[in-house]
């Protein structure tokens, strides 16, 4: 991407980035299925339920009203209220108001802006801020803080410990220079999650760390996937911490939950003094990008928020059974290793016994990117390699199981076939 034509190039900022490896997986899955191709695909982290009516309807009727002008930057304070109470509520997370609450275009988005709000880039001859980074991790975390000027730390983690890092562990890797923690329980790419005790063990050293070496330390504490648990572990928000609440950002949205992907709302909380100071610059930099979400999506937001827990719990209990099935399906193959998963919509196992193979149709297998193109070529099944996501992810892959038990065991089945070939 750095190629130059005629004198001709995009910036070396933006040529640095590496494209998302889940993006181009669907992306392929999707143009096979249109070229008429039976392609499988647990590539992307979409639900496959559609939007509860009562949310769609909620955005027609504001449409049929009118609700069509431009909007304030961070959001309606209707909204961005009905916000705060869910997280006061639900969360326990102190002292929210609508000043503390940003929306942005998708939890995405939400990200971008707070890392380009707390990140700035390194002056001369000075070393980087940190974002301390726990891997494997979702694709664009990485990305979006290098992007901001941040230099990531990665924490590795394993499957032996269900891909968590420990107090230890952080506390071995917070120096001075630590800007940013970020958090993402439930995990994507993981399926798994962190127990409150975990988070109050983690927040001890953050706070303990803040009144010491890393005064600016934050926590992100991305929660985009707080409804879609079903492994016994209660979800848990480390901003709810007293001792921590001021240096916790949420990033929270309605993509994953109330399956409203393309709807593109996300949005971001911070209490305290310094959150309301943070919401600010999230308004005066989405002010400069995209102004605001669609104006008719507002009470959409807040009809989802009050009305439509059954239709949540309703999904949720269906990624519950789905998440039984690609476990016992996964773990009854030989030379896979995956971990149970107890939030989110995926697994994430271990192929690396297959490395060194070849597949049926003399492809090598060297790697997971490997491994993941022979499958989809020769057994369309579309997963993502696990590389993009940091730490052992070269030695995994990605299968996100938010399709139907019949699809599920069916790929499971190609996936049987597409092992018992390899030599």
């Amino acid at each position: 991407m750095s190629a130059t034509t005629n004198g001709l190039s995009v910036s070396a900022r933006v040529g640095s980035i590496k494209p998302s490896v889940t993006v181009a997986f669907g992306g392929r899955a999707k143009a096979m299925k249109e070229a008429g191709i039976d392609v499988l695909s647990f590539s992307l982290g979409e639900p496959d339920f559609d939007t509860p009516q009562p949310i769609k309807q909620a955005a027609i009727d504001a449409l049929l009203a009118g609700q069509t002008k431009y909007m304030p930057t961070l959001g309606d304070a209707r909204t961005r209220a009905a916000i705060a109470e869910k997280l006061t509520r639900d969360n326990h997370i102190p002292g929210l108001t609508a000043d503390h609450i940003a929306i942005s275009a998708g939890g995405k988005h939400s990200l971008f802006v707070c890392c380009h709000c707390l990140l700035d880039p390194p002056k001369p001859g000075e070393p980087a801020q940190e974002v301390l980074l726990p891997v494997p991790s979702w694709v664009s975390y990485a990305p979006i803080a290098r992007l901001a000027g941040g230099r990531v730390v990665e924490l590795p983690t394993g499957p032996e410990v269900d891909f968590k890092i420990s107090p230890e562990q952080l506390r071995a890797a917070i120096t001075p220079r630590s800007r940013l923690l970020i958090l993402n329980s439930p995990s994507n790419p993981c399926g798994t999650m962190y127990s409150p005790a975990e988070l109050r063990a983690l927040a001890a050293v953050v706070a303990e760390a803040a009144a010491t070496v890393a005064p600016g330390l934050i926590v992100i504490s991305d929660e985009i996937y707080e409804r879609i648990v079903y492994g016994g572990i209660e979800h848990f928000s480390i901003g709810s911490v007293p001792e921590l609440a001021d240096r916790v950002v949420t990033l929270n949205g309605m993509s994953k939950a109330y399956s409203m992907t393309g709807w593109r709302i996300g949005y971001a909380a911070m209490p305290g003094d310094f959150g309301r100071t943070l919401i600010k610059a999230f308004g005066t930099l989405q002010g400069q990008m995209t102004t605001c979400i669609t104006s008719f999506l507002y009470p959409a937001i807040r009809t989802a928020l009050a009305e439509c827990d059954a239709e949540v719990e309703r999904m949720r209990r269906a990624f519950a059974s789905r998440a039984e099935v690609i476990f016992q399906r996964l773990n009854a193959i030989d030379g896979i290793h995956c971990p149970r998963p107890t939030g989110a919509f995926y697994v994430f196992p271990d192929i690396s016994k297959f490395f060194g193979t070849t597949s049926g149709n003399g492809r090598a297998i060297n790697s997971a990117l490997d491994f993941a193109e022979a499958l989809l070529e020769e057994a369309r099944v579309a997963l993502v390699p696990g590389e993009d996501f940091g730490g052992c992810g070269e030695r995994c892959v990605r299968i996100s199981f938010a399709c139907s038990e019949e699809q599920i065991n069916v790929g499971m089945d190609r996936l049987e076939a597409f092992l018992g070939k390899l030599r």
